[in-house]
């Protein structure tokens, strides 16, 4: 049984490089090399790792795209609701400390996958994903790690309990009502717009009244902010997504 089980992720550098690893036991779950940061891409990505190894307590992530959006609410972006909505908790660094995001031992694998995978580069993106492929199965198999005792990670590592069977249905039984934000980032009350976020469209929040004339607005667990019947207008609250990990579990 994995307890505490995390993952950490690293937006790639100038080669977009997305590799992503299990920090407890270091075994490298995928690395793909994209060709963007736009989210679709890191959706068919992560969706692919949750099918094969099941759904991970939580994330740890740097405030880059397309884990953050700088722009949106609280900073999130829609892969960071798509994972909220997976009931994955979401652990962002702190700015100008890479090192909660385990910076030693990603840049020691990071410099080995160069290393050992792109120099030189393979004359296409097939190939050169084989290559990064045939690296993954060395990294986990063949190479022992001295913070494990000299053991490879394929011997430590076990997919998470939690399978990924898609998004569940999202209800509010306890708040007045239920919207849908619309394409725009908008729910409708009273006939006027109250503006959330383009990174919600499409999900549903739930709306409660606190007083006569003041409305919250929830996402899952999640309080949004309040609104007033008058200007509705959102004022957010303390961000519940703020950058405030410790140094990572061992566990």
């Amino acid at each position: 049984m994995v307890r505490g089980l995390q993952r950490r992720v690293h937006a790639g550098r100038p080669a977009l490089l997305l590799p992503i690893t299990d920090f407890a036991t270091r075994f490298l779950l995928h690395c793909e090399a994209l060709s963007s940061t736009q989210e679709i891409y890191a959706f068919t990505v992560f969706e692919r790792v949750f099918t094969d190894f099941g759904l991970p307590a939580a994330i740890r992530t740097d405030n880059g795209v397309p884990f953050a959006s700088p722009n949106a609410l609280y900073g999130l972006s829609k892969l960071a609701v798509w994972w909220l909505r997976l009931g994955i908790r979401i652990e962002r660094i702190q700015p100008g400390h890479p090192e909660q995001n385990g910076r030693h031992e990603h840049e020691r694998m990071h410099l080995t996958l160069k290393q050992d995978a792109t120099k030189p580069a393979a004359a296409n993106c097939l190939q050169q994903q084989a290559r990064f492929d045939a690296f993954l199965a060395q990294y986990n198999q063949e190479r022992p790690h001295q913070a494990l005792g000299m053991r490879v990670p394929a011997e430590l590592y076990t997919a998470s309990p939690r399978p990924y069977r898609g998004l569940p249905e999202l209800t509010y039984p306890f708040h007045d009502w239920t919207a849908i934000v619309t394409h725009c980032g908008r729910i409708c009350f009273n006939w006027r717009k109250v503006n959330l976020s383009q990174v919600f469209a499409g999900q549903r929040v739930g709306v409660r009244q606190i007083t006569e004339r003041i409305w919250l607005v929830s996402f899952m667990d999640y309080d949004l902010g309040y609104f007033d019947d008058e200007t509705c207008r959102l004022e957010p609250i303390e961000n519940p997504f703020g950058a405030k990990v410790l140094p990572m579990s061992p566990e």
